[in-house]
């Protein structure tokens, strides 16, 4: 389960039915990382939910080792993430 700063987005993305593809230690610098089969409008979630100042935008445009878009908690570790534009057929999360 992901820290208090970002556990009800999760929750959130998990009742609307978005796949989970999965969990954990994504890097050695990071506690559990969550990684969902959506794209996560970050601005939409931050109109949505009130985030602490630790919650901050992640986005990393890898060219061999991935893509992703979400949140990330500065002080916990933890981060949600989603893919890094929206794609035909998968779900958008605006909160």
């Amino acid at each position: 389960m992901l820290c208090e700063h970002l556990q009800a987005i999760e929750q959130a993305i998990l009742q609307q039915g978005v796949c989970e593809l999965s969990r954990g230690q994504a890097w050695s610098l990071v506690r559990e990382w969550v990684y969902f089969d959506c794209y996560i409008d970050v601005d939409a979630v931050r109109r949505t939910w009130p985030l602490d100042a630790c919650v901050v935008n992640h986005v990393h445009q890898g060219t061999h080792d991935g893509q992703e878009q979400g949140l990330a908690c500065s002080q916990c570790g933890d981060g949600i993430m989603g893919t890094i534009e929206p794609r035909a057929g998968k779900p958008i999360f605006t909160g």
